[in-house]
């Protein structure tokens, strides 16, 4: 049997507006769209041109460090636009999309454990789903040329409100199952799974039977328990000139659609939660669906912020936008821009903290309804201890930040900035006094690396 970790040092942000489990089926969008910036470091090449006819799975970019890294169209139809930033950056492929009946490029079927490593891999990027396997260090799509010395799939997700993946592999439990022999075959046996230990309704050892018990680890604590890089940190640690893949488990499932099904069938299961949402529960889409099909009618106020993700790593979006590459989770909270009277120093019950400032420390399992006010501005950057309270990874935290900041290569390495991506310091920013920006000091950071090495 695998390893039992106990995760000691962390925070679990008990917030309002968690999804039921119940689950409503989006019809596709009239525009559908692919959006490059989804993907770190990749340059964008077009191949295809506004008029074209295009089919699910068809290429519609490649990478230019990379060609043979190519980004498909998750519906048929016709591409209706490019939609270009500042120096002509390509910001989205958008597509009339054929909303009845979607038309499928053709891939070989098979059974992922009968095939050798080369096979799987020429599948997996020939459909576009290798952009769903990403390496440790950097936080990066990975390169098939690459051998990892593992690929890691956590199996929960412990950020606030943070999706059920035990209720989303429950809903397609042969592909998940057909997804993890394929990542089983890339990883020459080295595939680890991380589970919750000891939670009703989450995935068990039973759902994951294909992968040998010894390679299955057990986690108890709070977030970021959930974190793929914690755990790697626990059973695996990455050092100087290794490497890991990792693979988040609704993309899992995609990859076992490839072989189970013969075709790049990018619909995924989402949660839509947050204290402004009416009926927070779960949805079923395509990639690349129009945000307003999800939002419009299910929300309680015009005045709040959407966030692709959680409220500690998402990102900031609208109704005008479009369902990311990666998106497994849509917040709708509150925005913060309201003045408060007396700010911190009014005491009370209703205001969160990992401290003692407030009485709220005496209910523990207050659910809370936040908004995204900051409650100050940015302030000198000090060691005060706070970090290595909610991170459970046995680094120095603030010490590799200003490392980052003043560039020092040999510092970062000897600090453990091989082993880190920003979502791993989301709960440093987030209890940070001195609100520095932590998660994209740390991207800088993982960047400059990747340059310079």
């Amino acid at each position: 049997m695998g390893k039992t970790i106990n995760i000691r040092r962390g925070f679990d942000i008990k917030l309002k507006g968690a999804a039921d489990k119940t689950i409503s089926e989006l019809p596709t969008s009239d525009v559908v769209a692919v959006k490059p910036p989804d993907f770190t470091g990749v340059v964008p090449k077009l191949l295809v041109n506004p008029g074209d006819d295009v089919v699910a799975g068809q290429p519609l970019f490649f990478d230019k460090n990379r060609p043979n890294l190519r980004f498909p169209s998750p519906v048929s139809g016709e591409v209706a636009e490019v939609v270009r930033g500042a120096k002509r950056r390509i910001l989205e492929v958008r597509i009339l999309a054929d909303r009845k009946d979607i038309r499928y490029k053709e891939f070989p079927k098979a059974d992922p454990a009968s095939l050798d490593r080369a096979k799987v891999i020429e599948q997996l990027v020939d459909s576009g789903c290798w952009q769903y396997i990403r390496q440790r260090p950097y936080s990066i799509i990975a390169d098939p040329v690459d051998m990892p010395k593992a690929v890691f799939v956590s199996c929960f997700d412990s950020a606030p409100m943070a999706p059920d993946m035990g209720y989303v592999v429950n809903l397609d439990k042969e592909n998940f199952q057909a997804g993890l022999q394929a990542l089983n075959v890339l990883a020459n046996g080295q595939l680890h799974v991380g589970v919750r230990d000891g939670a009703d309704g989450q995935v068990s050892d039973s759902d994951i039977a294909v992968v040998p018990a010894d390679r299955i680890h057990h986690f108890r604590g709070p977030h970021p328990a959930g974190n793929v890089g914690v755990q790697i940190h626990h059973v695996n640690p990455i050092k100087k000139d290794e490497m890991v893949w990792t693979v988040n488990i609704q993309d899992v499932i995609i990859i076992g659609r490839l072989f189970r099904e013969g075709r790049f069938r990018a619909d995924r299961v989402f949660a839509l939660t947050g204290s402004c949402v009416n009926e927070p529960q779960y949805f079923q889409a395509v990639t690349g669906q129009r945000m307003s099909t999800v939002l419009n009618g299910r929300l309680n106020s015009d005045h709040c912020r959407v966030i692709q993700g959680n409220v500690l790593t998402g990102k900031k979006s609208s109704s005008d936008d479009f369902l990311s590459f990666y998106t497994n989770q849509i917040t709708v909270i509150p925005e913060g821009d309201q003045p408060e009277f007396f700010g911190w120093l009014l005491p009370g019950f209703k205001k969160l903290s990992l401290s003692r400032t407030f009485f709220s420390w005496l209910a523990p399992n207050r659910v809370y309804d936040l908004d995204t006010n900051m409650h100050g501005e940015e302030r000198a950057f000090v060691i005060s201890g706070q970090y290595d309270r909610v991170l459970p990874m046995n680094i120095y935290p603030v010490y590799l930040l200003k490392a980052i900041l003043a560039r020092d290569i040999e510092r970062m390495e000897q600090l453990g900035i091989y082993e880190v991506a920003e979502e791993d310091f989301a709960l440093c920013e987030f209890v940070c006094t001195s609100k520095i920006n932590v998660q994209e000091i740390v991207a800088e950071g993982l960047a400059y690396m990747q340059t310079e090495g």
